[in-house]
């Protein structure tokens, strides 16, 4: 009798373990995710005015990556610009093991020559919001770039609960080349780039035809027709904003609707409400957006340019609610939080590769090292990757030197770039792995170099 009520016992245990085991799910496996990229020139009308642009397998901006935590991605770049080079940088990605896959020319690469493939190799680590795009001349301004997503394994929680998931590329627009600009900052005299004609959202904007041909500027083109968020009442939306601007700093708003952000350069973050959202070149955002509105009618997404004169236009889109036609227009006139004051100066969104900092503080003036770091927040200091230097203030950053290669830091306006506004960090050069031969030379001179 003993016996069997001992082995029902085991077996009312067994039973339960795996009802329980059954309730848990198991995270998947990572997977390698392989994409095959062709650059190429196109013309594109991303605002209406028809200008040379480069593309992604056709497409300006390029494709998205959506990939999980500790998937390995795998890049094969085509590089069929007739007369430029190529390098991509994947702006957030710590590239840890492989430095050499940062995508930074004359740093970490050679640049891709005209008719070469070069592959790319990378894991990604952390769950987030991250970006990439052209870290040669200044093809960022050309619309070399796109958006990196990643999501948590799954039965594994965010830390804030929302419905569906949008990406949203905010960027500025210029009608001279890349080389027209290029030529232009190395000349004598000085020829600055001025400011951007339009200012873009998901690739679309729409700048004023009028008094040009049609042929180089048609308002009527489909792809300058305003780009359109559909939401369903009652929803929330986890909008993921990247920020991949050649100059603007911008404001970023929806009518009528607050913002909660919850992440920043795929860091979680204290969530904040707020009713417009201040976003620099290189900075990345998750917000969260509730569609409580009146339903009947759309309402405008816009942006604006901060912190320096504001010539260009805002950049329109619509937040469109189900099932009211996409391309309804609001009642109203879009909103403008131009708020700052204009001045001589401008904010320098600085930006590191290879790891995140500590924003330890900021202030006004010239530094002084025995007043300043007495506002240093050492208790819980935000985490970046990238972070605006304000006019004629300091900011005061910190980070670990544990990721070894050899990693640029630099202000992330294309122009600025261009003309040496950086420095490299050294870090480990010791425990850097087996560098590809991939790596080794340029050209020609590959060849030179054996296994």
């Amino acid at each position: 009798m003993f016996g069997i009520l001992h082995w029902e016992r085991i077996m009312i245990m067994l039973l339960v373990a795996c009802i329980f085991m059954s309730l848990i799910t198991v995270p998947a496996a990572a997977i390698e995710r392989h994409y095959t990229w062709e650059v190429t020139y196109q013309y594109k009308s991303l605002d209406c005015y028809k200008k040379l642009a480069i593309a992604i397998n056709g497409l300006t901006p390029g494709p998205t990556i959506s990939a999980v935590q500790g998937d390995t991605i795998v890049v094969d770049v085509i590089n069929n610009l007739l007369m430029e080079n190529v390098a991509i940088h994947w702006h957030g990605i710590r590239q840890r093991g492989t430095p050499w896959s940062d995508g930074t020319d004359g740093v970490t690469q050679c640049a891709i020559m005209p008719g070469e493939t070069y592959s790319y190799t990378f894991v990604v680590d952390r769950p987030g919001t991250y970006m990439y795009h052209s870290h040669y001349g200044m093809q960022r301004e050309s619309g070399l770039y796109g958006m990196i997503n990643v999501s948590l394994p799954v039965g594994v929680s965010e830390p804030f609960n929302y419905d569906l998931d949008r990406g949203i590329i905010l960027s500025d627009w210029y009608h001279r080349t890349a080389y027209e600009q290029s030529t232009g900052l190395s000349s004598i005299p000085f020829d600055w780039i001025g400011e951007p004609q339009s200012l873009l959202i998901s690739g679309r904007g729409n700048y004023n035809c009028s008094g040009l041909a049609p042929s180089v500027c048609n308002s009527t083109n489909p792809q300058c027709s305003p780009s359109s968020l559909t939401v369903i009442s009652g929803k929330t939306y986890r909008l993921r904003l990247a920020s991949l601007t050649s100059l603007s700093s911008l404001s970023f708003q929806i009518e009528d609707h607050e913002m909660t952000v919850v992440e920043a350069d795929g860091q979680y973050v204290e969530p904040f409400v707020t009713k417009n959202l201040f976003i620099y070149s290189g900075e990345t955002y998750s917000v969260l957006v509730t569609a409580n509105q009146d339903p009947s009618r759309n309402y405008w997404t816009s942006i604006n340019v901060v912190s320096r004169k504001p010539k260009t236009p805002n950049g329109l889109a619509i937040f469109n609610y189900y099932p009211n036609h996409f391309l309804k227009l609001p009642p109203t006139n879009p909103p403008n939080a131009n708020s700052m004051t204009a001045n001589v100066s401008e904010a320098h969104p600085w930006h590191l590769h290879g790891h995140d900092f500590w924003v330890l503080g900021y202030g006004e003036g010239k530094f002084n090292l025995s007043r300043d770091i007495e506002k240093y927040n050492l208790v819980d200091p935000i985490m970046k990757n990238t972070v605006p230097l304000h006019p004629y203030g300091w900011t005061a950053l910190r980070f670990q030197a544990d990721n070894p290669g050899v990693w640029l830091f630099h202000c992330h306006i294309e122009a600025h770039l261009l003309l040496g506004m950086l420095v490299v960090f050294e870090s480990g050069m010791e425990q850097v792995g087996n560098i590809p031969k991939a790596n080794y030379g340029c050209g020609k001179t590959k060849d030179l170099f054996k296994p």
